[in-house]
């Protein structure tokens, strides 16, 4: 059972799902947490000099997530690697992040445009280019939905946006983005300041 504090932060977006902290979207059904755009690796694969800390960071705060809520399955949609290009260090921290969230939960990565044209199997193994949870057929974003998609599914779950909120001043905080047929969930990653809407 949730405790109040868990449930405050669980927000109904309609019947069946809902936004959760810490911008996750919750699949109440299937007992699946979504996720968009982690951008594991972020900070090697941009040749900068700092230390890849997020990478764990991210495993840890899906790894609450899950428990929080009582998942059974994580679906990271898309850009969960910032690149495929990166040091054995760092595909090491990616594999291990994503081992610590196989302990948890049952993991479907579904590829994003980060991924490239190998969709970075060297590095997260099996992905997939959507899924479908609850009648929602869940992608990356960068690809639209057919029609015929469009025709045999409740509605569309994307990240790939990075929707936030200004909040003045140069800040910004993650956002959903929600209607009857289409769910933009915001970005993971603590390395996006978002498309403003």
């Amino acid at each position: 059972m949730k405790s109040p504090s868990a449930a405050a932060k669980i927000v109904p977006l309609g019947p069946g799902i809902s936004a959760a902290a810490p911008g996750v979207l919750w699949l109440h059904e299937s007992r699946a947490v979504v996720a968009a755009d982690i951008h594991f690796a972020y900070e090697d694969v941009i040749g900068g000099a700092l230390p890849t800390w997020s990478t764990s960071e991210l495993a840890a705060t899906l790894t609450i997530a899950v428990q929080t809520l009582g998942a059974e399955e994580i679906v990271l949609l898309g850009d969960i690697i910032h690149g495929s290009i990166m040091s054995e260090g760092a595909a090491d921290a990616v594999r291990g992040g994503l081992a610590a969230l196989r302990k948890v939960a049952r993991v479907t990565l579904v590829a994003g445009n980060h991924e490239g044209r190998s969709r970075g199997a060297a590095i997260l193994g099996e992905t997939v280019e959507y899924a479908v949870r609850d009648g929602w057929l869940l992608l990356h974003g960068d690809r639209g939905a057919t029609a015929a998609e469009l025709a045999t599914h409740r509605g569309v779950v994307i990240g790939h946006l990075h929707p936030s909120l200004s909040l003045g001043g140069g800040a910004s905080a993650p956002a959903f983005l929600s209607s009857d047929r289409l769910i933009v969930v915001p970005a993971l990653t603590p390395y996006s300041g978002g498309l403003n809407v």
